[in-house]
């Protein structure tokens, strides 16, 4: 009897267990906005952009772009309307970067300490602007880290420019190269000079304000 009272236990929780695990979050075409993360093709994707055409007779479609989160590519695909997507299982966690050897580059999760390396291409552009000890967001799919999100606006020294008062190039529309710490070139008034902390604008790469 305790023997088969176990095996209905199993298979009932087992059945719970199936059931759950078949409940997907769908997302309509007319959900569409830029920025929405789905999943297509088993890949995290995020919607860059979409335009909805009127067919006639034939109804309606959806012109998508996406970003593949995790490689980053770009593809285009066009669904009817009223088409689902399900959403991605995305999950985000706040780590802290400890420093890069031999092509990877090390996190810290700030609640379990354990570390984990990430490639070049799982970190893309946010390398660029990447310091030790700067605290990020990691991306995960499905127990997976795919990407690093860094902070918007990020505060860094210039290690290599010309001296103030250098005008160079003034038909480009004013200002010079510099390095940063980072070892990322972006372009600062004339007025930066070497060891000037500055803010900069990650998304854009674009000098803000000088900060001391």
């Amino acid at each position: 009897m305790r023997r088969r009272c176990s095996v209905e236990f199993f298979a009932k929780n087992a059945t719970i267990e199936h059931i759950i695990q078949e409940v997907r979050i769908l997302i309509s075409t007319s959900d569409f906005r830029k920025g929405l993360k789905v999943e297509y093709k088993g890949e995290p994707c995020e919607i860059v952009d979409f335009q909805h055409v009127k067919m006639g007779r034939g109804g309606a479609i959806v012109r998508t772009k996406f970003k593949n989160l995790k490689t980053g590519a770009v593809l285009e695909e066009t669904f009817r309307s009223g088409e689902k997507l399900e959403r991605p299982g995305l999950e985000e966690k706040s780590m802290q970067y400890l420093y890069g050897q031999d092509g990877l580059y090390y996190f810290m999760d700030m609640e379990t300490y354990e570390q984990i390396p990430l490639s070049l291409d799982q970190l893309g552009d946010s390398k660029n602007f990447l310091k030790e000890n700067m605290t990020v967001k990691v991306l995960y799919h499905k127990e997976q880290p795919i990407s690093v999100e860094i902070p918007t606006f990020v505060e860094l020294v210039v290690v290599k420019t010309d001296p103030a008062g250098f005008r160079g190039d003034t038909a480009s529309g004013g200002g010079k190269p510099a390095q940063l710490e980072t070892g990322a070139m972006v372009k600062v008034p004339f007025h930066i000079n070497e060891g000037d902390t500055i803010k900069i604008d990650t998304r854009t790469s674009e000098y803000i304000e000088r900060v001391k």
